[in-house]
């Protein structure tokens, strides 16, 4: 038997079923010694059961993983609606029925808000749904995990989704920080820019532009600066990241 397992059958009461965003903050302790939520990451929960609810909690928090808890789809996009996604890596363990709105359901949701790539889905089903579950995948979630879990395969698949998320976020400060450095480009370094990224020499920008080619060199020289870049193909894949 699975420690997720043993602890959905436990009889301890979860007392979070009422509200949204209740991170299990009680003390977890493994062979005598207190775990506490150390890797950078936040793991979202919405189950309708709370047995459920709680017992990944306790196994997220054994492997040093903060999560947050909700029991219905309606009450975590009551949390979306609060504000930005938090900057940290991001999972989502999302059951597939529920009642009221549906894990899928509240999928596409997301999937229209365009948060998967931030916060990546697992979903967590049943033997019956997992056709569903292929599909889902298929349309974007990151996984899916059949109960009864296998402890340790759910949290490795938690652990590489939240990888995932890392990526994303790095990606995400990229293109702010390309997106910065372009707003801080004259508009006469904007169209040297794009023509040095086409390819042309100075001397056809100088023509097109109807300038010198001095000022040409000029502002390219001002271009890779702002841009941190040495050379116009360093230039193209830059903005590629855009």
């Amino acid at each position: 038997m699975s420690l997720l397992h043993a602890l959905c059958r436990g009889q301890r009461q979860w007392s979070g079923e009422a509200g949204f965003a209740v991170a299990y903050e009680e003390p977890v302790f493994v062979f005598g010694f207190e775990m506490q939520p150390l890797i950078d990451g936040l793991i979202f929960i919405v189950d309708d059961d709370a047995s459920v609810r709680e017992a990944l909690a306790w196994l997220l928090r054994s492997r040093r993983l903060a999560s947050e808890h909700f029991g219905s789809a309606e009450v975590f996009e009551q949390f979306l609606d609060q504000g930005p996604l938090p900057e940290q890596p991001l999972c989502l363990l999302l059951d597939v029925r529920m009642p009221g709105t549906s894990g899928l359901v509240l999928f596409d949701r997301l999937a229209e808000r365009g948060l998967l790539a931030a916060m990546p889905v697992i979903f967590l089903t049943g033997h019956a749904d997992v056709p569903t579950a292929v599909d889902a995948v298929k349309r974007g979630a990151f996984d899916f995990c059949e109960k009864p879990f296998s402890d340790n395969a759910l949290v490795d698949r938690i652990e590489q989704a939240l990888g995932a998320s890392l990526r994303e976020l790095e990606a995400q400060r990229v293109r702010r920080s390309l997106a910065e450095r372009i707003a801080e480009l004259t508009d006469r370094e904007r169209d040297v820019m794009r023509l040095v990224v086409e390819g042309l020499p100075n001397k056809l920008i100088a023509d097109q532009l109807a300038i010198s080619v001095r000022t040409v060199e000029v502002h390219r020289a001002r271009v890779f600066e702002k841009m941190e870049v040495k050379s116009a193909v360093e230039l193209a894949n830059r903005l590629r990241d855009l």
